[in-house]
């Protein structure tokens, strides 16, 4: 008799739903249910990419110190304290199995982000839900939720998919009251949409409880390549990296991450195209009708009369060749999720959302 099982909480886990990017029979689509970057990655990275072709057969860095040391430098940061992994996923990732385990509690808010569940799962360990006040992080609520058995706590900020950020203060707030057996952990994959923004840095410093991690994959426009990183006090990152693959990223990978960290000029024309086009599609939808909270990344979440109306009306966009995001796994079952693409873009799914609703009328 086969005796083989995998761990608890493994068939518990629903597999994770990416962006849908083709749609049968439509030519022409344009892809804006992932949040990538509609300009692509920077030049720079580009290059970086092609001049590492020719070291293919060499196997990359074990320590990542070259892009550690890259993003220390752009942000001010110590690179001994910066983790790098396959996408800001990992680093979650390294966090729950080290800290969490079978029967222990992993807290992530109602419209949290859909893979926190998933890595709780992963290590066996139970996962919490806890509710949003009209899409904002309740941190009272959060609070509420430990017990004894919390270990680890994640917060996106901004949200994804509200795209509503929660003041530091109250992020300080939640750290400082934490049980002191819980990890805080400060998922900023949107902080560079948000000016001024240090994506909890601050709130790391100082505090002996606390991970930020970031990703590659937004603004940088290196989503095909995988790679993230995370920034915490020295105990922490010397508890991940005795868990973390020697050879996680590739030598292409880490070229091109190191190039697009340091172009800033490419990383700021993101970010005011960002803002622009993000305001003007949120406006043109409201006047539709379809408002939407005010964003601090790169998509909007519009919002509709109920779950009827927004899948009929990702249906019709589907039809004109426009691929958004439905959230109705994210609790948001009235929204869609709208990656603000370039202004070509934009100005289509207006169009389609105004003719949608003139048909509906």
């Amino acid at each position: 008799m086969n005796k083989i099982t995998p761990q608890p909480g493994i068939m518990d886990i629903a597999l994770y739903q990416g962006g849908k990017s083709h749609v049968e029979g439509v030519a022409d689509v344009i892809k804006l249910s992932s949040n990538e970057n509609p300009f692509g990655p920077s030049p720079k990275a580009i290059e970086a990419v092609r001049d590492s072709a020719a070291q293919l057969h060499r196997y990359p860095s074990t320590d990542h110190a070259e892009l550690r040391a890259a993003i220390g430098e752009v942000h001010g940061l110590d690179p001994q304290r910066i983790i790098c992994g396959v996408g800001s996923d990992e680093v979650l990732q390294f966090v729950v199995q080290a800290y969490a385990g079978v029967g222990d509690e992993v807290i992530h808010t109602e419209h949290g982000f859909s893979m926190y569940p998933i890595l709780a799962r992963m290590a066996g360990a139970v996962p919490v839900e806890v509710p949003e006040r009209e899409r904002m992080v309740d941190v009272d609520a959060i609070l509420a939720a430990c017990t004894d058995r919390t270990r680890v706590v994640f917060l996106t900020n901004p949200g994804n998919p509200t795209s509503i950020m929660i003041p530091g203060t109250e992020v300080a707030r939640l750290a400082d009251a934490l049980p002191p057996q819980v990890i805080l952990v400060l998922d900023g994959a949107y902080t560079e949409f948000v000016d001024g923004f240090d994506g909890g840095v601050s709130v790391v410093d100082g505090r002996s409880n606390v991970i930020m991690t970031r990703t590659f994959s937004k603004i940088y426009g290196l989503g095909g390549m995988r790679v993230g990183w995370g920034y915490a006090p020295q105990t922490i990152i010397d508890v991940l990296n005795r868990i973390r693959q020697p050879f996680n990223l590739s030598a292409t990978a880490l070229a091109a991450a190191e190039a697009a960290v340091r172009d800033r000029d490419y990383v700021d024309f993101c970010q005011a195209e960002n803002a622009r086009l993000r305001v003007w599609l949120a406006d043109a939808l409201a006047e539709l009708g379809v408002p939407s909270d005010a964003s601090c990344t790169n998509f909007i979440l519009a919002r509709f009369a109920d779950r009827a109306e927004a899948e009929a009306c990702d249906g019709y966009l589907q039809s004109q060749g426009l691929i958004v995001r439905r959230v109705a796994g994210y609790n948001l079952p009235n929204a869609l999720r709208i990656t603000v693409g370039d202004e070509q873009a934009c100005a289509r799914v207006v169009a389609a959302v105004k003719a949608f609703k003139g048909g509906a009328a």
